[in-house]
């Protein structure tokens, strides 16, 4: 998985302008609102159908929820809670909010039902491999110092409690990094923000992670684009009509390196340490908790194409992926994403 928020902010950011390409081709002439603003380490993008609410007590609603967050769940905050938590060298239960506790809970089941794919203790990891604050990504690091990393991870060393809300480690060394889930969840808070005030049909974007809710002014669903995962330039693969969903990608085309011909992308197998190897080059899941998706999108790159699928099918889990081959692309779809793709169809009509 990607290890802090600036790095697959680099693939997300991409990703919004197709995002916003298909919206407002979509939507030119409409009664939207469209706000946005900065946030862990990217930006925000709402927007919203014909609303009741003043534009300036929206953004500041929303821009609050995020702080929130950000101030609970930033690996680049000192004062965060995932901070102090990471730097305490103590095993005992670490009093946390109830916010962070249900990311780390979800996370730590993403990890279970992946087998691991999932990890939020690999950022010492992405770290060695030159993909963390400090980037450079030019030599492959020593296995002896891959192994010492390993040793320090594990989402089964992190352990959860939710009454009071806490957090566990087995060993002082474990660090959590929530860059691979904060950002759907963050989602889905500023969803259930909206809702609260009685706003019906929007679209809420945080870093590439979608959400929508309701419809368009015309009556149609939302239009949201998944990009095409090229190393250079952009274009749209594939535009979905979603309502009352979810949707995540994740992608190796925005950050990695080429070695020796070999090409090392920023996420890294929990299980070896190394980038992953013969893996997708975009994952997209769509799910009804956008925080959901966002650790799934992940874990798909991890799983590769044939454990993916396999799980998505056992899950009923609506998966997407693309594979680079010689030809260029191809694309596979799980049953689940077929139905969503259909349905999304069927509303166009």
């Amino acid at each position: 998985m990607s290890g802090h928020i600036p790095v697959p902010c680099i693939r997300s950011c991409a990703g919004l302008i197709f995002l916003l390409f298909c919206l407002s081709a979509c939507d030119r002439g409409r009664p939207l609102l469209s706000l946005n603003g900065p946030s862990m380490g990217t930006t925000w993008n709402v927007r919203i159908t014909a609303p009741d609410l003043a534009e300036e007590q929206l953004r500041e609603g929303i821009q609050a929820v995020l702080d929130r967050i950000e101030t609970r769940m930033s690996t680049y905050r000192p004062d965060s809670e995932l901070s102090r938590f990471n730097r305490a060298q103590v095993t005992d239960w670490f009093p946390v909010s109830a916010e962070t506790a249900k990311v780390v809970a979800e996370a730590v089941r993403i990890g279970t039902l992946t087998d691991g794919a999932f990890d939020i203790t690999v950022g010492p990891l992405v770290d060695l491999w030159g993909f963390g604050p400090d980037f450079h990504p030019d030599r492959i690091p020593a296995q002896g110092l891959i192994d010492a990393a390993l040793a320090h991870t594990g989402y089964q060393k992190v352990k959860v409690r939710m009454d009071p809300p806490a957090l566990r480690k087995t060993g002082p060394g474990i660090q959590i990094d929530l860059s691979g889930i904060a950002k759907g969840y963050a989602v889905d808070a500023v969803t259930a923000y909206l809702r609260q005030l009685g706003v019906k049909n929007f679209m809420v974007e945080v870093g590439g992670e979608v959400r929508v809710a309701g419809h368009k002014s015309d009556g149609q669903a939302w239009h949201i684009a998944i990009e095409r995962p090229a190393d250079e330039g952009s274009a749209v693969e594939r535009i979905l009509s979603l309502t009352n969903q979810g949707m995540a990608t994740s992608g190796d085309y925005r950050n990695f390196f080429f070695l020796a011909g070999v090409r090392y992308s920023h996420t890294i197998d929990p299980h070896t340490g190394w980038p992953v190897r013969n893996h997708p080059a975009s994952a997209t899941v769509v799910h009804t908790s956008t925080m959901t998706a966002d650790a799934l999108a992940t874990a798909m790159l991890v799983l590769g194409r044939e454990r993916g699928l396999a799980l998505a099918q056992r899950e009923g889990l609506a998966v997407f992926l693309i594979e680079r081959n010689k030809q260029g692309f191809k694309e596979y779809a799980s049953p689940a994403f077929r139905r969503v793709q259909q349905a999304g169809l069927a509303t166009e009509e």
